[in-house]
């Protein structure tokens, strides 16, 4: 039976719309049993397909903002600058509002805006102009910082080892290889021998639906165990080390990743097991002191409860807790990669180093 995943380039989950006004993206939601592209044209189609991770995985979610934002002022009036910018500019908060934790919604945004105010003396046109090529370098950037990240992720990995992953950070959730994953992917292209453990990963199942489903079309040898699992596994001496994708990035090193991370990284340190975190600059929030700054999403408990079940697997009136997220105390963290190298700790020296082009 053919994988919905082998009609798919590497860049086809975020792009564009032929006529350049709507972003087409795969809607994640529905796999891995169905492959559907949809078009976002209003912000609130935009909004929807973000909170709801229709388009997920923070590097993804970037690129889905920029054109996003693109698309939009297209749409905004054109009589003046000024009227052009501050109707764009609600346009981009109201977009900035649609997931609380990942930085690089914010982060690509705030490069949009940057371009666009660039170019305020020139004809708005001008600007559109801008803002298309400013949205196409994110993209491109992108498919570069993945590439040097799982060449560095390589680096860490030995032929036969058996390699725990959460969540997903693979091409889906980026525009190439992927970060957490992305090695994976890599190693298997390398010709090298390695096993992969994908937690299943609540809320929504992401390491279920679509890691075990990327790494098997790729031929990586994949198993699927549910997040309760990682302990037997390790203790098993079945893994020699961890690889996670991130969302945000402390100054400290502190990390926010899909929910259940910490779990793992607590357990990979009792049984001695290397915990890294791979993510691009773009994800480091200097601004964010520790991981207790980072503000956590919180979703509907409906999607621990019901979704993805033939019928509810809990009563109605029992009450959910359901984070998209948790933070990873750096001193759980062997090493966080990036595309600009590996920093080991302590992380509030090699993650400022990093900004300072300074050799870590």
């Amino acid at each position: 039976m053919k994988s919905p995943l082998e009609e798919v380039t590497h860049t086809d989950n975020v792009k564009l719309s032929d006529d350049g006004r709507s972003v087409v993206i795969i809607d994640q939601t529905l796999l891995p049993n169905r492959l559907e592209y949809i078009a976002l044209t209003t912000r609130e189609e935009m909004f929807e397909a973000i909170a709801m991770l229709r388009v997920r995985g923070a590097p993804a979610i970037g690129i889905c903002a920029a054109y996003c934002a693109y698309c939009l002022a297209l749409q905004a009036p054109r009589d003046s600058f000024d009227d052009f910018y501050d109707h764009w500019v609600e346009d981009c908060r109201y977009l900035n509002g649609s997931r609380p934790t990942a930085v690089n919604l914010s982060w690509a945004l705030n490069r949009m805006l940057d371009a666009a105010e660039d170019h305020r003396d020139m004809p708005v046109e001008a600007v559109l102009s801008a803002l298309k090529r400013e949205c196409l370098a994110i993209h491109s950037e992108d498919m570069e910082m993945c590439r040097k990240i799982s060449e560095y992720g390589l680096s860490l990995l030995h032929d036969g080892d058996g390699v725990l992953t959460h969540c997903n950070a693979g091409p889906l959730a980026t525009s190439r290889y992927g970060t957490g994953q992305g090695p994976l992917f890599l190693a298997k292209e390398r010709g090298m021998d390695i096993r992969v453990f994908a937690d299943e990963t609540r809320p929504l199942l992401q390491g279920a639906r679509l890691t075990s489903f990327e790494l098997y079309n790729a031929g990586v040898d994949v198993t699927l165990i549910c997040d309760s699992m990682a302990s037997i596994v390790m203790k098993n001496g079945w893994v020699q080390c961890c690889m996670v994708g991130c969302d945000r990035v402390a100054a400290n090193g502190d990390t926010a990743n899909k929910i259940g991370t910490s779990g793992v990284a607590i357990l990979a340190k009792h049984y001695g097991i290397p915990f890294y975190v791979l993510g691009p600059t773009s994800t480091i929030d200097m601004s964010c002191t520790t991981g207790e700054d980072i503000n956590i999403e919180l979703r509907d408990g409906e999607e621990i409860r019901s979704r993805f079940y033939s019928e509810p697997v809990a009563l109605p009136d029992v009450k959910c807790y359901n984070p998209a997220f948790d933070v990873t105390d750096n001193s759980l963290i062997s090493a966080i990669i990036t595309e600009k190298g590996i920093c080991r700790p302590p992380y509030s020296e090699s993650l400022k180093k990093l900004f300072e082009d300074q050799p870590l």
